[in-house]
């Protein structure tokens, strides 16, 4: 309460340097978002490690098991955009703290559900709840730090669901364990409310505005523009640049959940793991992806502090790697090589994820970053997370599974395409929109 209190004015009687403050909150903003995305993944994510006991001890069929994972799948897909919008209109940090305190109260609740009826409204709850922290805690991350970290802050950012994923299954399996599967949700509900309050106090309205006016860019709205929707909601589709970096993303997404989905069960069919042991090396290439994701957002910031079109190069780069190793990867026999070649096409599958929403965020108007990265969220839902484990579970029935993943890698083909259009457009995109003045434009279009 006493960083709340004492707001800007704390800043002026610090010995250190105004810009050595600066630098320190907009890293207390980064490490509160990032440990309520954490939060927000574990308590999701949970739920999977406790399937055994919640079917033995109620009876459930597998349906209703997978219904209450896919209901909070459904809820993030439906609420994203409306409460992204909601969150740019009335205020990005009030948003994420009624969200976190929604999707923890919920989990609460489902520690202490009696039945499947009310476990679902639970879960209905976590997934109204968690509908738009990503989007609208990447919008807070990226408004308070300089543009030349956008990529590698939206890499970190989205990183961290893989390790929140990790963290939900592994914490909450010990839990479950040895101190019953009720316990598991409770301490995920616990420690999200606890971040919360946290959270509340240091990340308000007030001190946000005050950090964005220090590091918001030159002729780029920031979140306090507050002009008619009319006219700012066509800016998220208004230019080929940022519908390619849309359509690119959630393809390459489509490739990364595939594979995060079916990896156990490929391990366990093709090298004759027992679950358990295919589920913990599964949980190792989920943790390469997490640090993919997190490496190409750092790289395309380091590559393109000269040549912003870099970006596009880095994006471009990571799916034609995706696709000559995956396509290798399964065509060779079990063995260490295959492992290898499979470990690094999970490394690259995601490393678009930084750029992109580096791209998206260079291309609209800062007054709906957030509405920016939920319609980017949704293109990855629609394109990537719903279809990728769907259609390669589709096309298993077919072709078996080892068929289908040395045919999902096929993708990567339509989002390098993406990419290439969307690096041809971007500088004309960047001027026609206003964000770049001429003479920057023919600098950046003569570089690589």
């Amino acid at each position: 309460m006493g960083l709340h209190a004492a707001g800007p004015a704390a800043l002026d009687r610090s010995p250190a340097p105004p810009q050595a403050a600066t630098r320190r909150y907009a890293w207390v903003v980064f490490a509160l978002s990032f440990g309520l995305l954490l939060s927000d993944y574990m308590s999701r994510q949970v739920l999977n490690v406790v399937f055994p006991d919640l079917k033995a001890q109620w009876l459930l069929s597998d349906a209703q098991l997978g219904s209450l994972s896919g209901i909070v799948a459904l809820m993030v897909g439906v609420l994203t955009f409306p409460l992204s919008l909601l969150a740019d209109r009335w205020g990005r940090s009030r948003c994420l703290v009624a969200a976190a305190a929604v999707w923890s109260l919920a989990t609460l609740g489902c520690a202490i559900s009696a039945n499947y009826g009310q476990m679902f409204v639970g879960r209905f709850l976590v997934g109204a709840g968690e509908a738009a922290y990503g989007s609208v805690g990447i919008a807070v991350v990226l408004s308070v730090f300089p543009v030349r970290l956008r990529a590698t802050l939206s890499g970190a950012f989205i990183g961290g669901g893989a390790f929140g994923t990790v963290l939900g299954v592994s914490v909450g399996g010990v839990l479950a364990q040895h101190i019953g599967w009720r316990w598991a949700f409770a301490v995920m509900g616990l420690f999200g409310l606890a971040l919360a309050v946290v959270y509340a106090f240091v990340v308000t309205e007030r001190r946000l505005a005050a950090q964005m006016a220090v590091v918001s860019d030159a002729g780029r709205g920031g979140a306090g523009e507050r002009a008619p929707l009319r006219t700012m909601l066509p800016r998220l589709f208004s230019s080929a640049s940022v519908v390619c970096a849309y359509i690119g993303s959630g393809l390459q997404m489509f490739i990364a959940m595939a594979l995060l989905a079916w990896m156990p069960a490929f391990l366990n069919r093709s090298y004759g793991m027992p679950t358990a042991r295919a589920g913990l090396a599964a949980g190792a290439f989920a943790l390469l992806t997490g640090i993919g994701t997190i490496a190409g957002g750092m790289l395309s910031d380091r590559l393109s502090r000269t040549a912003p079109i870099r970006k596009w190069t880095v994006a471009i780069s990571c799916t034609s790697g995706t696709l000559v190793l995956l396509l290798c990867g399964f065509r060779l026999p079990p063995g260490p090589a295959q492992l290898a070649l499979v470990a690094a096409g999970a490394l690259l599958s995601n490393a678009t994820a930084g750029p992109a929403a580096a791209m998206v965020a260079n291309l609209t108007p800062g007054a709906l970053a957030a509405t920016a990265m939920a319609t980017l969220t949704l293109a990855n839902s629609l394109l990537g997370l719903a279809p990728g484990p769907t259609v390669t579970g589709m096309l298993a029935d077919h072709v078996g599974l080892l068929g289908a993943l040395r045919l999902i890698p096929l993708i990567a083909v339509a989002a390098c395409a993406a990419f290439v259009i969307g690096r041809h457009h971007y500088p004309r995109d960047l001027r026609r929109l206003g964000l770049l003045p001429g003479a920057a434009l023919e600098g950046l279009e003569s570089q690589p």
